[in-house]
């Protein structure tokens, strides 16, 4: 007999070799209708998998998310079996589970295949998924893995074969479908009750420009119909907040192919926008003691190979810089954190002027590939809202703290409630990523996991998501519609201020090497704009808004009133504008209410008699007359309070 300890701290004695499923069906029949896979001592594994030792186990449904996961996954599966049955002789690349869904790298060969040829595969996909087939592991070795794909003729599952180690090597066969995959899957195809193929796109190979592009399906399946027409619902709903169609018609950004593809063009409302998030920060940080710093747009590339960020990320740069001088070569710089590590060399310190905060909201530059660019979310120059503290080993968890406290005010301000912390920590099986010494990683992730367990925050831990000098705490939203987002992070680096000698004189007179930590709240400014535009689907909040009110006269002869309306509200701090055109005020309303414009102010015979103004609120209609200085009054009563500043 083993132990089997459940979530809830209840344990089962049961038989050796007892499935996931078999202590489901204990518990109750309806449940395990439901177990999709589950997970055992912390790995999630097939729910038909025997088990046979004492464990910690959680059986996983549909609402937990490596029971979506794992369902995609095998969707990935079955919508490969569906082609391999249509389309006979083509190969397979890889074809994981995906945030939403799935997809699966396909060479097609002379085939031709578009989204019109969705509905047979998706028709195709649940014949199949209504045959409940299994899904059997099989564990195979290299040999014979080898020989199954060589006789198909798959050179991409071969090459994969390639890579792996003699004894780890397994199949998962389903229906008339045989893949390399490590796993897991769902018991059978009847847990899939609802198909949608999303888009078709191309893909290299393995991400190699070189190689030869695929083709790229994604899918998304679910266990309930209902469930997949609420998901394209949602979708309709976020096509309506798209950024890059909302920042058309709001104004705010564009992209020329004169510049060039990726690097966003700012304009005037758009620059606004930007700035007031900017100042936003920047008077948060003033509180807590940040110094703001300017470094160039562009750095020798031997400071890059010092911090091994050439190392690590050269291919992801755009191509060094060559000067007249022999050997002289720079880099647009990709990050901020090697300037700042010289801004606190240039001078000698004492830790009784640690903490010392650099602040800079600085711009850097990744040469992205052109198929992954995406409006403002994936660009090739962005701004990120970066900070470095350098601070003694005993100042962390409080540094660590402050930074935190900026992240909450930030996202209070803007409306962002469904916050998940996630812990990123090195891959214990990949040491090799990663620069530093074990005792310095060990001593910054118990710092981050011990702040977050006194804070008792909200927070998952994915291993292998570190960044490559340190852990972090990376912040995901959700926003109104429910997408997660990942905006801000925190990372703790003892290894930058080893790589450039940085140092303090400690309270015994000898030289102590300074803890690092980079923190950037928004992210990137691009990324959080793109972001907050489909939160809030371009309604932004008062505070924030380019224009806060736009004054309607009725007609041409209370123009004169209006210009004094506006002359008053610009030296009482509002942002307003003024809608001179000859059109009736209806169509000048409704013109209002498509750019989001918080309050619209109408003014005609009356309200200039009386020195007054009426006041339109953005989809709540007629608030009434009242003073402009009153409006103004009231405007920046909801700004303070807005702001949490």
């Amino acid at each position: 007999m083993i132990k089997i300890t459940l979530p809830d701290g209840s344990v089962k004695e049961v038989a050796k070799g007892t499935t996931a499923l078999d202590i489901a069906r204990e518990i109750s029949e309806g449940l395990a209708r439901n177990v999709l896979a589950a997970k055992v001592n912390d790995k999630v594994v097939n729910a038909t998998m025997p088990i046979t030792e004492d464990t910690k186990l959680q059986l996983l449904t549909w609402n937990d998310p490596e029971g979506k996961a794992t369902l995609w996954h095998s969707s990935a599966h079955l919508m490969a079996e569906a082609i391999e049955l249509l389309y006979p002789g083509v190969k397979f690349g890889i074809g994981p589970d995906i945030e939403n869904g799935f997809y699966y790298d396909i060479d097609f060969g002379d085939y031709e295949i578009s989204e019109k040829d969705f509905p047979k595969i998706e028709k195709k996909m649940l014949e199949l998924a209504r045959e409940k087939q299994q899904f059997v592991r099989k564990e195979v070795s290299k040999a014979d893995a080898l020989a199954y794909f060589k006789e198909k003729g798959d050179e991409y599952k071969l090459e994969l074969i390639e890579d792996l180690e003699d004894g780890e090597i397994t199949f998962y066969e389903s229906g008339h479908f045989t893949d390399l995959c490590r796993g897991p899957h769902i018991p059978h195809t009847g847990f899939i009750k609802a198909v949608k193929l999303m888009k078709i796109a191309g893909a290299y190979w393995r991400g190699d420009e070189k190689r030869k592009q695929l083709t790229r399906i994604y899918g998304i399946t679910f266990p309930k119909k209902k469930e997949l027409t609420e998901y394209l619902e949602l979708l309709e709903e976020a096509k309506k907040r798209d950024h890059r169609v909302l920042g058309k018609q709001l104004e705010l950004f564009t992209f020329s192919q004169n510049v060039g593809l990726g690097l966003p063009l700012w304009l005037p409302k758009g620059a606004q926008l930007r700035e007031l998030l900017e100042q936003y920060l920047k008077k948060v940080q003033r509180a807590a003691g940040y110094q703001p710093v300017i470094t160039p747009h562009i750095g020798n590339v031997n400071l890059y190979k010092t911090s091994g960020h050439y190392q690590k990320y050269g291919e992801e740069s755009f191509r060094p810089i060559k000067t007249p001088v022999e050997g002289e070569e720079f880099f647009l710089k990709p990050m901020n954190c090697p300037h700042h590590c010289e801004i606190y060399k240039a001078t000698p310190h004492s830790y009784k002027e640690l903490p010392i905060r650099y602040a800079e909201f600085g711009t850097v530059y990744r040469y992205e590939q052109s198929g992954e660019l995406h409006g403002l979310t994936r660009v090739r120059g962005f701004t990120q809202d970066d900070a470095h503290i350098f601070c003694t080993p005993d100042q962390i968890k409080t540094e660590f703290n402050g930074v935190i406290d900026i992240i909450e005010k930030i996202f209070t301000a803007l409306d962002f409630k469904d916050v998940l912390i996630q812990i990123s920590l090195r891959d214990p099986k990949h040491p090799e990523k990663y620069i530093g010494t074990d005792e310095n990683w060990e001593k910054a992730e118990r710092a981050i996991i011990e702040v977050a367990e006194e804070r008792n925050l909200n927070t998952v831990v994915e291993y292998g998501e570190a960044a490559f000098y340190g852990p972090k705490m990376d912040f995901m939203v959700r926003d109104a519609i429910g997408r997660k987002w990942q905006l801000g992070t925190i990372q703790v680096d003892y290894n930058l201020p080893e790589r450039f000698d940085l140092t303090y004189i400690g309270a015994d007179n000898e030289k102590h090497r300074p803890v690092m930590i980079h923190r950037a709240p928004f992210g990137s400014m691009e990324r959080f704009v793109a972001v907050l535009i489909e939160h809030c689907a371009g309604n932004f909040p008062v505070w924030l808004t380019p224009v806060q009110a736009i004054i309607l006269p009725i007609s041409e002869k209370y123009t004169t009133y209006a210009k004094k309306v506006l002359n008053l509200l610009t030296r009482l701090d509002v942002r307003a504008e003024l809608d001179e055109r000859n059109e009736k005020t209806g169509r000048k309303i409704r013109d209002a209410e498509l750019k989001k414009i918080p309050y619209m102010l109408i003014v005609g015979e009356k309200e200039e008699e009386n020195g007054l103004v009426s006041v339109r609120k953005h989809k709540e209609g007629d608030q009434g007359t009242m003073r402009t200085e009153d409006f103004a009054q009231m405007v920046n009563e909801e700004v303070k309070n807005l702001m949490n500043v």
